[in-house]
């Protein structure tokens, strides 16, 4: 079966240029004598570890279509960590330069661009579910001023507890950490559900809403047996708590899984999860066209292409899991 996702590049681009439907009349920023001007918006902090990584794939996406930062066009960067308030001040000043086009990570991001614009076309990165989060009609044709790739498709969450259950056999009982207003935590968990009885797992689904209930939930999940461990799903709010979540897994001895690197610098056990550099680069092509005058509205979401696996070796040992040879093999890193 043929997928977005299967489709290269090279396809894709032969898709779009042969559609003239895609097309709008706009006047490019040079013919008016400037620079294309681009928002970027990211849902982390600034000061995470991933983000000159981010941003030299960005540059490097942009750069292999001819756009350069200075030459021909000018970036404004903004980083709204978790903090919703400070997300929605931060899009609503993006907006106020009135730039040709927006990048955004994060369906919190994102979802906070959409209310404040209609007009200005967004090219997002790392979203989940975005029929179901509202971002798109359908993967094929948007339908509004947004579109971009995706990170996880459902199935992801049964993925998560077939690695777990690898990693730690000893495992019965997992605890699935997720946001339950989250449309993509939600398929995730139903994934994860229909997955576990073959695993021979039983599944507790962990709803959290705040920081404090991270804590709680999480604190009462491990004490109530022995034998479990945790699969959490990203979000800004677990992402946000990243520091408490593997220090809570560690001291109750609880093997986990994260399905965002971005757990890893705390001494997370285990990561599966999309390559945010990867989507940064692509998403270049995207930019390029609709500052070209392509509608996004009718430029496929794309899904992802490349998934990453990083193993905490210190963590595995502190936890007196032996990680078996085959994962060790499959592992993109491992941290020694």
């Amino acid at each position: 079966m043929v997928t977005w996702a299967t489709i290269n590049r090279r396809q894709m681009l032969g898709l779009i240029f042969g559609s003239p439907q895609i097309w709008s009349s706009t006047v490019s920023a040079q013919e008016r004598g400037a620079l294309w001007r681009i928002g970027f918006l990211m849902g982390y902090p600034e000061d995470d570890p991933e983000v000159p990584a981010n941003l030299a794939a960005f540059h490097e996406g942009l750069k292999a279509v001819g756009l350069e930062e200075g030459r021909n066009v000018q970036i404004d960067y903004r980083w709204a960590g978790v903090d919703v308030e400070r997300a929605r001040t931060l899009a609503r000043e993006l907006i106020g330069l009135k730039p040709d086009l927006l990048v955004a990570s994060t369906n919190q991001v994102v979802s906070i661009l959409m209310q404040e614009t209609q007009t200005i076309p967004i090219v997002f990165v790392f979203i989940g579910d975005p029929i179901g989060s509202g971002y798109a009609a359908t993967i094929a044709r948007p339908g509004a001023n947004l579109t971009g790739f995706s990170n996880f498709e459902a199935p992801i969450g049964g993925k998560w507890l077939e690695m777990l259950k690898e990693i730690a056999p000893a495992t019965k009982r997992i605890g699935f950490v997720y946001h339950p207003a989250a449309s993509p935590h939600r398929q995730f968990l139903k994934a994860a559900e229909a997955s576990s009885p073959s695993l021979g797992l039983g599944l507790t689904a962990i709803p959290v809403t705040s920081v404090m209930e991270v804590e709680t939930l999480i604190t009462a999940f491990a004490k109530a047996g022995s034998d479990r461990a945790i699969a959490v799903a990203p979000h800004a709010l677990t992402l946000g708590a990243g520091n408490l979540i593997t220090q809570l897994a560690v001291d109750h001895r609880l093997p986990a899984i994260y399905g965002d690197r971005h757990f890893m610098r705390s001494g997370g056990l285990m990561c599966f999860g999309i390559n945010l550099p990867d989507q940064l680069r692509r998403a270049g092509a995207y930019v390029d066209l609709i500052l070209k005058g392509a509608k996004p509205a009718r430029l496929p979401v794309q899904l992802p292409t490349r998934y990453d696996m990083v193993i905490n070796m210190k963590t595995a040992k502190v936890l007196g899991l032996t990680v078996p040879p085959s994962l060790r093999e499959r592992a993109d890193e491992l941290i020694e």
